[in-house]
């Protein structure tokens, strides 16, 4: 811990060097006993390393601690903890599995971060309606393995095994995404404690239906809400059938060009691919190290397939046929669970492949989407970028969506190289707007991309999100500082 927390001044770059003290000063003996009266002495703790461990999450954002950590054991004390520090003016910060990667934990104006691990139940199973309901510490593996039995699946998956809750809170994606939808799309219902205390269902006390139109979708609105809403202390999530039979594959490429046209000419031909994730060669070369791998170092996509052996059959053949159409070769496929695992392991692992390029180093990833028709534009683009930059990164994305990530590998000691990272984004960045597409296809805003969400969604849309923030936290006390 104390390597990720020693001192380095990274100037105008806000990326983890420090560990800073919020603006809020310490809390008084008083409000520390308030806190211990409400969880119980075991489960509050004002110790430094704690703190220091709950002021940061995966991303380079500078570590900025709470001023104490709690946990809660169930909801009835979350709300009275939501009242007493909304009550005496203190900032709160939800916390989960602190695997963001925009600074989303970080408690730039000190107060209470609320870790909601120790809630990690899974509360009720509907096999017959595909839903569940499940606690804030519940992980999407936890659930997965839970789920296994009974013939059903939740398919959102991020590199991390996050907690579901904080998966909703960041409104989070992941390789399945393509066929299966982001948690914007699996989340049907939220228990959220409101600022002030007050318990909230968004869609009703217990309703689990698949569709409705019943006044605002206030689901909706706190899915990707980052914390500065409420605390999410329930979520009913959408299964899935689990696929009767599952290929995947690998197929390499003469260049970039190649494998988006492939992935693009896939989707346009309709093949129903579950997974369609690229990596680009130096991100290949890096999974092969990590992982163990024997991939060709070239563009490559990572596919699969789930459905009926006969329906495999027919996604296979005419996949097949696109790639080769598109100069793919060196096809890889995996039938057996275990070699799909160890693919798919190493594309999750994506993140720390890259990070062993540069051992000592720091990470930090991009996340534009753009509409699927102009992906093949910026991402050739943004290959020749990074190469002239002579910054060491990598490009790994869900393009089935249009979404990628270059996961830059910076030494965070340099603070020149940190200030072409961070032009490096910005252009990125920009590029994908005016392609029509997004700052943040499933990371979220955090601290970092504030400026650019309003040139996103312009003037009177972020003037829209604040009237909506003050209406709901009209004191500011929900995780500030952040997207907004």
């Amino acid at each position: 811990m104390a390597s990720l927390l020693r001192a380095a001044t990274w100037g105008m770059c806000p990326w983890r060097g420090y560990c800073s003290r919020g603006t809020q000063g310490e809390l008084s003996e008083g409000f520390v006993e308030a806190l211990k009266a409400v969880v119980g002495s075991p489960h509050v703790t004002t110790a430094a390393v704690v703190r220091e461990q709950h002021g940061h999450d995966e991303s380079m954002h500078r570590c900025q601690p709470p001023d104490a950590v709690v946990w809660p054991q169930n909801v009835e004390q979350v709300s009275r903890l939501a009242a007493l520090c909304y009550g005496q003016g203190v900032p709160i910060i939800p916390f989960g599995s602190g695997t963001g990667l925009e600074g989303g934990v970080c408690a730039v104006q000190g107060g209470v971060c609320v870790n909601l691990t120790h809630m990690d139940r899974i509360l009720e199973l509907n096999p017959e309606d595909f839903s569940v309901v499940v606690e804030p510490g519940v992980t999407r593996k936890a659930l997965n393995s839970h789920l296994r039995d009974s013939g059903l699946w939740f398919p959102v998956d991020p590199g991390a095994d996050a907690s579901l809750c904080g998966m909703v809170a960041t409104g989070a994606s992941g390789t399945n995404a393509v066929r299966y939808g982001t948690m914007r799309d699996n989340v049907l219902n939220l228990e959220v404690v409101l600022p002030g205390g007050q318990l909230l269902h968004t869609a009703g006390p217990g309703r689990h239906f698949r569709k409705s139109a019943a006044g605002y979708n206030l689901t909706g609105l706190f899915v990707g809400s980052e914390g500065t809403l409420g605390l999410i202390t329930a979520a009913t999530l959408r299964l899935h059938p689990a696929p009767e039979a599952t290929v995947a594959a690998t197929c390499a490429f003469p260049s970039v060009q190649a494998a988006v046209d492939s992935t693009v000419h896939i989707l346009q031909a309709a093949v129903p691919v579950a997974r369609i994730e690229f990596l680009d060669d130096v991100m290949m070369d890096a999974c092969n190290r990590h992982s163990k791998l024997n991939c060709c170092v070239a563009p490559t996509l990572f596919l699969e397939f789930h459905g009926s052996e006969q329906a495999l059959a027919e996604q296979v053949q005419r996949t097949e046929e696109i790639i080769r159409h598109n100069g793919g070769s060196h096809f890889s496929w995996a039938k057996e669970a275990e070699d799909r695992s160890r693919l798919w392991a190493a594309r999750h692992n994506a993140w720390y492949a890259a990070l062993a390029l540069r051992p000592g180093c720091k990470g930090y990833s991009t996340d534009v989407c753009v509409p699927i028709s102009r992906l093949p534009e910026i991402l050739v683009q943004t290959k020749e970028d990074l190469q002239a930059s002579g910054l060491t990164g990598t490009i790994v994305g869900h393009v089935g969506d249009g979404n990628f990530h270059c996961i830059l590998v910076v030494d965070p000691e340099d603070h020149e190289e940190l200030l072409r990272v961070k032009a490096f984004a910005e252009q990125l960045v920009r590029r994908a707007l005016a392609l029509r597409g997004t700052c943040t296809g499933e990371h979220g805003i955090g601290l970092g991309k504030r400026q650019l969400l309003q040139e996103e969604v312009g003037t009177v849309g972020i003037e829209t999100m604040r009237q909506l923030k003050a209406t709901l936290d009209p004191r500011g006390l929900m995780n500030p500082g952040k997207v907004l």
